[in-house]
């Protein structure tokens, strides 16, 4: 089995969070929206926080500016798949089916919802919901 991957944070998922919906963002940007009216030692929090998130390979620094911009290099899809692999391992001796059983039956699933886990369950191209699946 591979080296198992390393944990975010919430600090670490908080920066995440925000790269996720903009897409590229300077310190400064993550400080002003992490912490509104943020003082010099929370901006210089977020900025270790982002060089030990490069380090892991969770975010890109663009440094062809003068002011870097950062981007995820972790997608929220990989992040998810992650976890649930991980609480798959823990939990369920590696199965996944437990877990996307207990999903299905805990909470009410929208036509939709139920629509884009069938075309998953039969391999049919795009199953986000609220896109239409590619034919086979």
């Amino acid at each position: 089995m591979g080296r198992p991957a390393q944990d975010i944070t919430e600090s670490e998922l908080a920066v995440l969070r925000v790269l996720w919906e903009r897409r590229s963002a300077t310190i400064r940007l993550l400080t002003d929206t992490l912490y509104p009216g943020g003082s010099a030692a929370q901006y210089a929090t977020v900025q270790k926080l982002l060089e030990r998130m490069e380090a892991k390979g969770y975010v890109r620094r663009d440094r062809s500016l003068f002011v870097h911009q950062f981007e995820p290099a972790l997608e929220r899809d990989e992040l998810i798949g992650r976890r649930l692999r991980a609480l798959a391992e823990t939990l369920c001796d590696g199965s996944m089916t437990p877990l996307m059983t207990h999903l299905a039956r805990a909470q009410r699933l929208t036509d939709e919802e139920r629509a884009a886990l069938h075309a998953l369950i039969e391999g049919e191209g795009d199953t986000t919901p609220g896109s239409q699946s590619k034919p086979k």
